[in-house]
């Protein structure tokens, strides 16, 4: 038998936690859209059984960071968008994306 490295368990559970989340999230953000659901289900599992041999500690460590990263760009940027006619689209915004409309000013407030 192969020998397996082995790593410390915050580690494991980081790994974990992030898969845990990215599924989280893509089911969050392209809720009632089965095909974008599936792909990005496909993907993040893709990803990983890609990954899961990497026995450098570093290495995972950056693509830990790598899928945080894109667990926050889906959370934060990614709006679902349906056609409804030939040149319309609905947005769906999740509330966690509107933000309170604040006017555009060309000249900086002073301080008071």
């Amino acid at each position: 038998m192969g020998t397996r490295m082995k790593f410390p368990y915050i580690l494991i559970q980081k790994v974990l936690r992030v898969f845990k989340d990215l599924h989280k999230t893509r089911i969050n953000v392209f809720k009632d859209d089965d095909r974008a659901l599936t792909a990005t289900r496909l993907k993040i599992n893709e990803e990983f059984k890609t990954n899961k041999n990497e026995s450098s500690e570093e290495n995972i460590k950056e693509m830990l960071k790598m899928a945080r990263a894109v667990e926050t760009i889906l959370r934060e940027n990614v709006i679902q968008a349906e056609h409804v006619e030939e040149n319309k689209m609905l947005l769906r915004p999740r509330k966690s994306l509107l933000l309170e409309n604040v006017p555009y000013c060309d000249s900086p407030r002073t301080k008071t």
